[in-house]
Formats: C-alpha cells, sequence, structure tokens
C-alpha cells in the first residue's frame, strides 16, 4: 500500500479541524472547559524573565498584559488566586468557563474602559480592588474585537489605581493550532507541547502620565516583545494592521 500523498494528508487534516470546531460548538463551554484541563494536565510550562520573586519580596502587586491571541496558553501556566477579565459575548462564555477550571477567577466585562454597558467599568473596579488585596490580574488587552496589539486602556487604568505595575507577557506553544481566520489569529497549545512564558521587564505607572500615555507606552512593550520571541505571528499581525 502507497504512503498517502501530501493532498490526502491536507484533507484529513481539514477534516479533524472541521471536527474539533463541531465538537467545540456542541459542547459550548463544557467543551472549552475540558480542553483548559487537559492542557493544564499535559503540558509544561517554562518561564523566562520572571520579576515576581523580587516583586513580592518588596509589597510591590501586578498585573499581567497578554495579547487575545495568548490567553490561552497564558492562563494554562497561571498564578493562584489571578483574576481574568473576560468579555461578555458569547465567546467569553466559553472562555470564562475554561479559565474558571483552570483556577482562573473570571470577571466578566471589557477592557474598553468607555463601555459602560458591557460591565466595563464595573469589571475594572473589581479587578482594581483584588489586585489591591495583594492578587496578580491577567488582561487580554487588544480584546474582545482588537484591533490586534492594541492596547486598551482598562490595563493602564488598573495599574494606575491599584498603584501596580504591569508585567508584559508573550506565550509561545512549540506546538498549537491556530485560526487562521480569526482577527487575532487566535491560539490554542496542542496537547503535550512546552509554553514557554516570556516576561518583559516590569512597566511603572507615573503620576504625571496620562493613560492614554501610559496605555500606548505598555502597547510598545508588549509588540516589542512578541516580535523578539514569535517573530512570525508579529509579522503576520503587523501585515494585517497595514491592509487595514
Amino acid at each position: 500500500m502507497s504512503a498517502p500523498d501530501s493532498a490526502d494528508r491536507s484533507y484529513v487534516h481539514q477534516l479533524f479541524r472541521q471536527g474539533v470546531k463541531r465538537v467545540a460548538v456542541a459542547l459550548g463551554p463544557c467543551g472549552i472547559a475540558l480542553a483548559m484541563l487537559i492542557l493544564r494536565l499535559t503540558c509544561r510550562v517554562r518561564l523566562h524573565g520572571d520579576p515576581r520573586p523580587q516583586l513580592r519580596a518588596e509589597g510591590v502587586p501586578y498585573v499581567f498584559s497578554v495579547l487575545h491571541a495568548h490567553q490561552i496558553a497564558a492562563a494554562t501556566g497561571r498564578e493562584p488566586g489571578t483574576a481574568a477579565m473576560v468579555s461578555q459575548s458569547r465567546d467569553g462564555d466559553y472562555v470564562a468557563m475554561g479559565l474558571r477550571l483552570a483556577g482562573v477567577k473570571t470577571i466578566r466585562g471589557s477592557s474598553r474602559t468607555h463601555e459602560e454597558t458591557k460591565g466595563g467599568l464595573a469589571a475594572l473596579r473589581e479587578l482594581v480592588t483584588h489586585v489591591r488585596g495583594g492578587h496578580p490580574a491577567l488582561l487580554a488587552v487588544d480584546g474582545p474585537r482588537g484591533p490586534r496589539n492594541h492596547v486598551h486602556k482598562g490595563i493602564a487604568a488598573i495599574s494606575k489605581q491599584a498603584d501596580a505595575v504591569v508585567l508584559n507577557v508573550v506565550a509561545v506553544p512549540t506546538r498549537r493550532w491556530i485560526f487562521k481566520r480569526s482577527w487575532d489569529r487566535f491560539q490554542i497549545p496542542k496537547p503535550f507541547s512546552r509554553i514557554d512564558i516570556f516576561v518583559a521587564e516590569p512597566i511603572w505607572p507615573s503620576n504625571e502620565e496620562t493613560v492614554d500615555a501610559y496605555s500606548r507606552r505598555i502597547e510598545q512593550s508588549l509588540t516589542a516583545l512578541e516580535m523578539q520571541k514569535d517573530l512570525v505571528e508579529s509579522q503576520i499581525a503587523t501585515s494585517r494592521q497595514r491592509r487595514g
């Protein structure tokens, strides 16, 4: 029997991906939650440039800033006590249950501070209280609708109000699924992969700096970190922004 050619393998791979999507739609949040549990049990997480021991020793609170595309991989290596803001969309329903199963406290809202009707301001206030209590928070800073790599004001507002530093994080699985048609090329690590989590130097808030200016400073650092650690995806994101 001859080995299957590339066209056959491509067809089988396409069928598999379609099957995964159908199962995810059918199972909804439960399916995403189960996937998060599998990832938590099978993936290895390796941290690079972790500044948290020194921050803890000095009593400095911190919030994690991640790209929407990286939030599943980042949450797989979550720190106990972490709270995350999750959008009030249908996709957010899926992600929220998965994060809760991974041990992350979910707060529903939006990182766009002006979207009060979406619960954004109430969620931000709850996250500020959480961080002031000595626990970290995790925000997908360009979500829920982008543009990709554009940091919304929520992370800067929380950092300023809680007097917390921002830790930009880029999570790069050794093997992953990439949803190429999604606005952010959303990523899911494959089971039994290694997830390398790179942490940038802490970004400190300044009383003399506006929220807008602070957001741009966070954005520049996060974009530079992705460019250093995940160059191909960073280049694709930049190319999309130029075409848009």
